[in-house]
């Protein structure tokens, strides 16, 4: 068995456990306390980490980089797309222990929605080379746009075509009672306001592939590493939000960080098309000393706001 072959299967095995583990101790709603998520995103960090020491023994010092600067872009691009959750619960008043039941079924749909996207992305990237200049171009648009575009603090669920389908082929009704999707009631399949915020978090989630994906393609093009690292920082997203819900107003540069990572890798991107190569372990530095002096510009920000 290869060193690479291996590591598929370990992933697999990890993933199935950790899957059956979060599902069976989270059946009903609750609210998900900060003692709990910190706990869940100390235990997902750790394990993306000893994957990573995995990856350093069996497949090489290079891609471990890959593996974590790949985790890295992922997971501050779930950092931001955090504020984007936030106001989606807030628009549709979803209470705490409920959001918790939301998340896991998207995050489930996210894990195949990525593998997806990944798997086409790489095909059309090893197959027409100028697919790097678009996906490139892409991330410039997107970094310009998160610098610059400023802030629309709303969501839209009547602009968006799967809400519009959804309330056209399902009755639904005014408000929450209790936690599930869809109930029948004298005979008719009736959903619950709770599915149309996972239609709205999980169409979200297809604006965030478009953005992450293309930032790993620039690190890496091989399928086990993009698609491992972006999993491991999926799957803790659910924890990472609960964990940081309270408190991102304090990451008042995050943005702006993210938007110079996004730049950074398009323009590498771009310049991989043109035989311009830049190594991992410089591109690693870029990102980790963007990330944080933007997080620690934020905490000075914070610090002097509070007295």
């Amino acid at each position: 068995m290869s060193g690479q072959t291996l590591m598929w299967v370990t992933f697999g095995l990890l993933m199935i456990a950790m899957l059956a583990i979060d599902l069976g101790m989270n059946r009903k709603a609750h609210e998900v306390s900060f003692r709990q998520a910190l706990t869940w995103s100390i235990i997902w960090i750790s394990l993306a980490m000893l994957f990573n020491v995995g990856i350093y023994f069996f497949l090489g010092k290079i891609k471990a980089l890959e593996f974590f600067t790949g985790y890295l872009i992922e997971k501050s691009l779930s950092v931001d797309n955090l504020f984007v959750f936030i106001m989606i619960f807030g628009y549709f008043k979803i209470r705490g222990e409920h959001q918790a039941r939301i998340l896991k079924w998207g995050i489930i749909g996210a894990l195949v929605l990525r593998a997806l996207f990944i798997f086409t992305g790489i095909e059309l990237l090893t197959t027409f080379h100028w697919m790097f200049y678009l996906f490139g171009g892409l991330l410039l648009y997107t970094a310009w746009k998160m610098a610059f575009g400023g802030e629309d603090e709303e969501v839209h669920p009547d602009n968006n075509l799967l809400v519009k389908l959804a309330r056209k082929l399902f009755p639904f009704t005014k408000r929450v009672r209790g936690d599930w999707f869809f109930k029948r009631r004298n005979g008719l399949l009736v959903a619950s306001p709770l599915f149309l915020t996972l239609v709205m978090v999980e169409s979200s989630d297809v604006l965030f592939a478009i953005d992450s994906i293309p930032a790993i393609f620039a690190v890496t093009l091989d399928p086990f590493i993009v698609f491992t690292s972006n999993i491991f920082a999926i799957m803790g997203l659910r924890a990472l939000f609960f964990l940081l819900s309270s408190v991102m107003g304090m990451f008042v540069y995050l943005k702006l960080g993210i938007s110079f990572v996004l730049a950074f890798v398009g323009g590498k991107m771009i310049g991989t098309a043109f035989g311009i190569f830049i190594p991992i372990q410089f591109s690693l530095l870029i990102i980790f000393a963007t990330l944080a002096l933007a997080v620690g510009a934020s905490w000075v920000v914070a610090r002097k706001q509070n007295g």
